[in-house]
Protein backbone atom coordinates (compact mmCIF):
# COMPACT_ATOMS: atom_id res chain seq x y z
CA UNK A 1 0.00 0.00 0.00
CA UNK A 2 3.04 2.54 -0.96
CA UNK A 3 0.56 4.58 -2.55
CA UNK A 4 -1.34 5.29 0.56
CA UNK A 5 1.60 5.94 2.72
CA UNK A 6 2.79 8.69 0.30
CA UNK A 7 4.08 11.31 2.34
CA UNK A 8 4.22 14.54 1.15
CA UNK A 9 7.61 15.95 2.35
CA UNK A 10 6.98 19.77 2.16
CA UNK A 11 4.79 19.25 5.29
CA UNK A 12 7.63 17.99 7.13
CA UNK A 13 8.19 19.32 10.18
CA UNK A 14 5.23 22.26 9.57
CA UNK A 15 3.56 23.65 12.50
CA UNK A 16 -0.10 24.50 12.22
CA UNK A 17 -1.27 27.85 13.24
CA UNK A 18 -3.64 29.15 10.85
CA UNK A 19 -2.98 27.37 7.70
CA UNK A 20 -2.56 30.85 5.57
CA UNK A 21 1.13 29.67 5.13
CA UNK A 22 -0.06 26.01 3.20
CA UNK A 23 -0.54 26.05 -0.07
CA UNK A 24 -3.43 24.77 -1.80
CA UNK A 25 -2.34 21.27 -2.63
CA UNK A 26 -0.57 20.71 0.90
CA UNK A 27 -4.27 21.07 1.83
CA UNK A 28 -5.43 18.72 -0.51
CA UNK A 29 -3.00 16.21 0.51
CA UNK A 30 -3.88 16.41 3.52
CA UNK A 31 -7.76 16.22 3.16
CA UNK A 32 -6.85 13.17 0.51
CA UNK A 33 -5.10 11.08 3.38
CA UNK A 34 -7.73 11.68 6.03
CA UNK A 35 -10.15 10.20 2.98
CA UNK A 36 -8.02 7.39 3.26
CA UNK A 37 -7.42 6.94 6.80
CA UNK A 38 -11.06 6.95 7.46
CA UNK A 39 -11.79 4.38 4.50
CA UNK A 40 -9.15 1.72 5.92
CA UNK A 41 -9.07 2.71 10.03
CA UNK A 42 -7.41 -0.27 10.91
CA UNK A 43 -4.76 -0.21 8.19
CA UNK A 44 -1.24 -1.53 9.35
CA UNK A 45 -0.26 1.24 6.93
CA UNK A 46 -0.36 3.70 9.63
CA UNK A 47 0.12 2.30 13.03
CA UNK A 48 3.42 2.37 13.39
CA UNK A 49 3.58 5.34 11.58
CA UNK A 50 4.94 8.03 14.82
CA UNK A 51 5.99 5.00 16.83
CA UNK A 52 8.65 5.54 20.07
CA UNK A 53 7.16 9.23 19.53
CA UNK A 54 5.70 11.37 22.61
CA UNK A 55 3.48 14.36 21.81
CA UNK A 56 2.28 17.00 24.29
CA UNK A 57 -1.65 18.02 24.67
CA UNK A 58 -1.87 21.29 26.09
CA UNK A 59 -4.57 22.75 27.68
CA UNK A 60 -5.23 26.18 28.66
CA UNK A 61 -9.52 25.74 28.05
CA UNK A 62 -11.84 23.26 28.17
CA UNK A 63 -11.99 20.24 25.24
CA UNK A 64 -14.21 17.38 24.35
CA UNK A 65 -14.13 16.70 21.11
CA UNK A 66 -10.63 17.73 20.23
CA UNK A 67 -9.07 15.84 23.36
CA UNK A 68 -10.20 12.66 22.42
CA UNK A 69 -9.79 13.11 18.97
CA UNK A 70 -5.93 14.06 19.01
CA UNK A 71 -5.24 11.53 21.77
CA UNK A 72 -7.36 9.14 19.74
CA UNK A 73 -5.26 10.03 16.72
CA UNK A 74 -1.72 10.03 18.33
CA UNK A 75 -1.95 6.71 19.73
CA UNK A 76 -3.73 5.18 16.55
CA UNK A 77 -0.26 5.98 14.88
CA UNK A 78 1.51 4.65 17.49
CA UNK A 79 2.90 7.80 19.59
CA UNK A 80 2.03 8.35 23.07
CA UNK A 81 0.51 11.46 24.19
CA UNK A 82 1.18 13.26 27.22
CA UNK A 83 -1.75 15.10 27.96
CA UNK A 84 -1.55 18.47 31.03
CA UNK A 85 -3.44 21.14 31.97
CA UNK A 86 -2.26 24.61 31.69
CA UNK A 87 -3.22 25.87 35.34
CA UNK A 88 -1.81 22.41 36.56
CA UNK A 89 1.54 23.10 35.29
CA UNK A 90 4.39 25.77 36.21
CA UNK A 91 2.79 27.55 32.96
CA UNK A 92 -0.15 28.54 34.91
CA UNK A 93 2.27 30.17 37.68
CA UNK A 94 3.92 32.31 34.98
CA UNK A 95 6.72 30.27 33.55
CA UNK A 96 7.94 32.29 31.07
CA UNK A 97 6.44 30.58 27.67
CA UNK A 98 9.88 30.94 25.93
CA UNK A 99 11.17 28.73 28.89
CA UNK A 100 8.57 25.96 28.48
CA UNK A 101 8.80 26.02 24.97
CA UNK A 102 12.11 25.32 24.47
CA UNK A 103 12.52 22.37 27.42
CA UNK A 104 9.27 20.92 26.35
CA UNK A 105 10.78 20.50 22.51
CA UNK A 106 13.52 18.31 24.19
CA UNK A 107 10.77 15.55 25.43
CA UNK A 108 8.72 15.95 22.46
CA UNK A 109 7.86 15.80 18.97
CA UNK A 110 5.24 18.10 18.95
CA UNK A 111 3.01 20.51 21.24
CA UNK A 112 -0.75 20.78 20.07
CA UNK A 113 -1.59 23.58 22.34
CA UNK A 114 -5.18 25.35 23.37
CA UNK A 115 -4.96 28.61 24.45
CA UNK A 116 -6.95 31.81 24.78
CA UNK A 117 -4.82 34.18 22.91
CA UNK A 118 -3.20 33.33 19.43
CA UNK A 119 0.04 35.42 20.59
CA UNK A 120 0.62 32.82 23.16
CA UNK A 121 0.87 29.98 20.53
CA UNK A 122 3.05 32.27 17.84
CA UNK A 123 5.22 33.15 21.17
CA UNK A 124 5.57 29.38 21.25
CA UNK A 125 6.02 28.60 17.76
CA UNK A 126 8.88 31.16 18.44
CA UNK A 127 11.10 29.55 20.48
CA UNK A 128 10.06 25.88 20.37
CA UNK A 129 12.01 23.35 18.66
CA UNK A 130 9.23 21.27 17.11
CA UNK A 131 5.98 21.58 14.99
CA UNK A 132 3.45 23.39 16.90
CA UNK A 133 -0.36 22.57 16.21
CA UNK A 134 -3.08 24.88 16.79
CA UNK A 135 -6.51 23.23 18.79
CA UNK A 136 -7.69 26.21 19.25
CA UNK A 137 -7.32 29.71 19.54
CA UNK A 138 -9.54 33.26 19.93
CA UNK A 139 -8.22 33.79 16.45
CA UNK A 140 -8.38 30.79 15.04
CA UNK A 141 -9.41 27.06 14.61
CA UNK A 142 -7.61 25.15 11.80
CA UNK A 143 -8.49 21.76 12.42
CA UNK A 144 -12.05 22.48 12.93
CA UNK A 145 -12.31 23.74 9.56
CA UNK A 146 -10.44 20.99 8.03
CA UNK A 147 -12.89 18.88 9.05
CA UNK A 148 -15.71 20.99 7.91
CA UNK A 149 -14.27 21.11 4.38
CA UNK A 150 -13.78 17.55 4.09
CA UNK A 151 -17.61 16.49 5.29
CA UNK A 152 -18.37 19.32 1.92
CA UNK A 153 -15.69 16.65 0.08
CA UNK A 154 -17.49 14.16 1.02
CA UNK A 155 -21.00 14.98 1.23
CA UNK A 156 -20.59 16.94 -2.12
CA UNK A 157 -17.62 15.24 -4.23
CA UNK A 158 -16.56 18.29 -5.13
CA UNK A 159 -15.26 21.62 -3.02
CA UNK A 160 -14.62 24.63 -5.66
CA UNK A 161 -16.97 26.34 -6.50
CA UNK A 162 -19.90 25.66 -3.72
CA UNK A 163 -21.42 28.51 -1.63
CA UNK A 164 -20.44 28.22 1.84
CA UNK A 165 -22.10 30.83 4.47
CA UNK A 166 -21.35 31.38 7.92
CA UNK A 167 -23.61 33.06 9.65
CA UNK A 168 -23.33 34.63 13.35
CA UNK A 169 -20.35 35.66 15.31
CA UNK A 170 -17.19 36.33 12.98
CA UNK A 171 -14.82 34.57 15.74
CA UNK A 172 -12.33 31.88 14.99
CA UNK A 173 -14.53 29.57 13.32
CA UNK A 174 -15.61 32.44 10.39
CA UNK A 175 -11.67 33.25 10.75
CA UNK A 176 -10.46 29.67 9.63
CA UNK A 177 -13.20 28.74 6.89
CA UNK A 178 -12.22 31.97 5.21
CA UNK A 179 -8.55 30.83 5.12
CA UNK A 180 -9.80 27.34 3.61
CA UNK A 181 -12.15 28.68 1.69
CA UNK A 182 -9.71 31.45 -0.09
CA UNK A 183 -7.00 28.52 -0.40
CA UNK A 184 -9.66 25.79 -1.98
CA UNK A 185 -11.86 27.79 -3.87
CA UNK A 186 -14.92 27.70 -1.69
CA UNK A 187 -17.58 31.12 -2.15
CA UNK A 188 -17.50 32.10 1.40
CA UNK A 189 -19.85 34.67 2.76
CA UNK A 190 -19.81 35.65 6.02
CA UNK A 191 -22.89 37.32 7.78
CA UNK A 192 -22.58 38.76 11.27
CA UNK A 193 -23.73 41.82 12.55
CA UNK A 194 -21.64 45.31 12.56
CA UNK A 195 -18.49 44.80 15.43
CA UNK A 196 -18.53 41.38 15.20
CA UNK A 197 -17.33 40.50 12.07
CA UNK A 198 -13.49 38.75 11.06
CA UNK A 199 -10.56 41.36 11.17
CA UNK A 200 -10.24 43.54 8.60
CA UNK A 201 -6.63 42.45 7.98
CA UNK A 202 -7.70 38.91 7.59
CA UNK A 203 -10.71 39.44 4.78
CA UNK A 204 -7.85 41.39 2.87
CA UNK A 205 -6.03 38.22 2.90
CA UNK A 206 -8.31 36.07 1.91
CA UNK A 207 -9.32 38.61 -0.68
CA UNK A 208 -5.66 38.57 -2.30
CA UNK A 209 -5.39 34.67 -1.89
CA UNK A 210 -8.70 33.74 -3.19
CA UNK A 211 -7.76 35.85 -6.72
CA UNK A 212 -5.18 32.96 -7.14
CA UNK A 213 -7.80 30.04 -6.63
CA UNK A 214 -11.40 31.95 -8.07
CA UNK A 215 -12.55 31.94 -4.28
CA UNK A 216 -15.28 34.55 -3.58
CA UNK A 217 -15.10 36.45 -0.01
CA UNK A 218 -17.88 38.36 1.03
CA UNK A 219 -18.57 39.73 4.40
CA UNK A 220 -22.39 40.97 5.03
CA UNK A 221 -24.58 41.78 7.81
CA UNK A 222 -27.46 40.30 6.20
CA UNK A 223 -28.00 36.45 6.93
CA UNK A 224 -30.78 35.63 4.54
CA UNK A 225 -28.55 37.15 1.69
CA UNK A 226 -25.62 35.05 3.04
CA UNK A 227 -28.06 31.80 2.99
CA UNK A 228 -29.67 32.17 -0.77
CA UNK A 229 -28.51 29.33 -2.35
CA UNK A 230 -25.71 28.15 -0.30
CA UNK A 231 -24.42 24.75 -0.51
CA UNK A 232 -23.19 24.86 3.39
CA UNK A 233 -24.43 26.57 6.33
CA UNK A 234 -21.97 26.62 9.20
CA UNK A 235 -22.71 28.03 12.41
CA UNK A 236 -21.05 28.16 16.35
CA UNK A 237 -22.00 29.56 19.60
CA UNK A 238 -23.03 33.32 19.82
CA UNK A 239 -20.39 33.95 23.03
CA UNK A 240 -17.50 32.15 22.97
CA UNK A 241 -15.02 30.57 25.93
CA UNK A 242 -12.91 33.36 25.07
CA UNK A 243 -15.15 36.22 25.75
CA UNK A 244 -15.86 38.28 28.63
CA UNK A 245 -18.55 36.55 30.57
CA UNK A 246 -19.95 39.55 31.31
CA UNK A 247 -20.82 41.15 27.87
CA UNK A 248 -22.16 37.53 27.02
CA UNK A 249 -26.29 38.53 27.67
CA UNK A 250 -25.72 41.55 25.22
CA UNK A 251 -23.90 39.89 22.49
CA UNK A 252 -26.58 36.83 22.45
CA UNK A 253 -29.05 39.85 22.28
CA UNK A 254 -26.97 41.56 19.30
CA UNK A 255 -27.06 37.51 17.75
CA UNK A 256 -30.11 36.58 18.01
CA UNK A 257 -31.48 37.43 14.47
CA UNK A 258 -28.63 35.60 12.73
CA UNK A 259 -29.97 32.16 14.58
CA UNK A 260 -29.55 28.86 12.27
CA UNK A 261 -33.79 28.10 12.13
CA UNK A 262 -35.89 25.90 9.31
CA UNK A 263 -36.86 29.72 7.72
CA UNK A 264 -33.26 30.63 7.33
CA UNK A 265 -32.32 26.67 5.84
CA UNK A 266 -35.27 27.53 3.52
CA UNK A 267 -33.30 29.72 1.38
CA UNK A 268 -30.38 26.96 0.82
CA UNK A 269 -30.39 25.00 -2.05
CA UNK A 270 -32.39 21.81 -1.49
CA UNK A 271 -29.51 19.10 -0.48
CA UNK A 272 -27.40 21.76 1.53
CA UNK A 273 -26.18 20.80 4.99
CA UNK A 274 -25.76 22.30 8.01
CA UNK A 275 -22.33 22.09 10.04
CA UNK A 276 -21.38 23.45 13.91
CA UNK A 277 -18.49 23.03 15.31
CA UNK A 278 -20.40 21.55 18.78
CA UNK A 279 -20.80 21.76 21.47
CA UNK A 280 -24.36 23.19 20.21
CA UNK A 281 -26.48 25.68 22.17
CA UNK A 282 -29.95 24.38 20.78
CA UNK A 283 -32.14 27.23 20.49
CA UNK A 284 -29.68 29.59 20.23
CA UNK A 285 -27.58 29.44 17.73
CA UNK A 286 -29.60 26.95 15.89
CA UNK A 287 -32.85 25.52 16.45
CA UNK A 288 -32.96 21.97 17.86
CA UNK A 289 -35.20 21.29 13.97
CA UNK A 290 -32.16 22.04 12.12
CA UNK A 291 -29.16 20.46 14.48
CA UNK A 292 -31.51 17.21 13.69
CA UNK A 293 -32.72 17.48 10.81
CA UNK A 294 -31.65 15.80 7.25
CA UNK A 295 -30.00 18.47 6.32
CA UNK A 296 -27.14 18.33 9.40
CA UNK A 297 -24.04 16.78 9.18
CA UNK A 298 -22.96 17.74 12.19
CA UNK A 299 -21.87 14.22 13.54
CA UNK A 300 -19.84 13.13 10.40
CA UNK A 301 -18.47 16.62 10.64
CA UNK A 302 -17.32 15.80 14.57
CA UNK A 303 -15.87 12.62 13.65
CA UNK A 304 -13.76 14.10 10.39
CA UNK A 305 -11.60 15.88 13.34
CA UNK A 306 -10.27 12.49 13.94
CA UNK A 307 -9.38 12.06 10.42
CA UNK A 308 -8.20 15.36 9.31
CA UNK A 309 -5.75 15.89 12.47
CA UNK A 310 -4.44 12.36 12.12
CA UNK A 311 -3.56 13.01 8.87
CA UNK A 312 -1.69 16.38 9.63
CA UNK A 313 -0.04 14.17 12.03
CA UNK A 314 1.42 11.96 10.00
CA UNK A 315 2.44 14.53 7.33
CA UNK A 316 4.55 16.43 9.56
CA UNK A 317 5.69 13.81 12.16
CA UNK A 318 6.56 10.70 10.01
CA UNK A 319 9.30 9.69 8.61
CA UNK A 320 9.60 8.23 5.34
CA UNK A 321 11.97 5.88 5.31
CA UNK A 322 10.54 4.30 8.40
CA UNK A 323 7.16 4.43 6.70
CA UNK A 324 8.15 3.01 3.65
CA UNK A 325 10.31 0.18 5.15
CA UNK A 326 13.42 1.99 3.78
Amino acid sequence: MVQTLALNETLKNRSVLSLMEWSPAEIQRVLYTARVMKQEPRSPSFRHALEGQHIALIFELPSTRTRVSFQVAIESLGAQAVVFEWNQSQLGRGEPIKDAARVMSRYVSGVIARVKSHDTLQEWQKWAGCPIFNALTNRMHPFQALADVMTVWEKFGYMSGLKLAYVGDGNNMANSLLVLGAKLGIDVWIAAPSGYQPPLDLVRWAQQEAQLTGAGVHITEDAQLAATNADVVVTDVFSSMADDPSSADTKRAVMAPYQVNAKLMALTKSEAIFLHCLPAHRGEEVTDEVLEGPQSAVFDEAENRLWVQKSVLYHVLADSSAVLGG
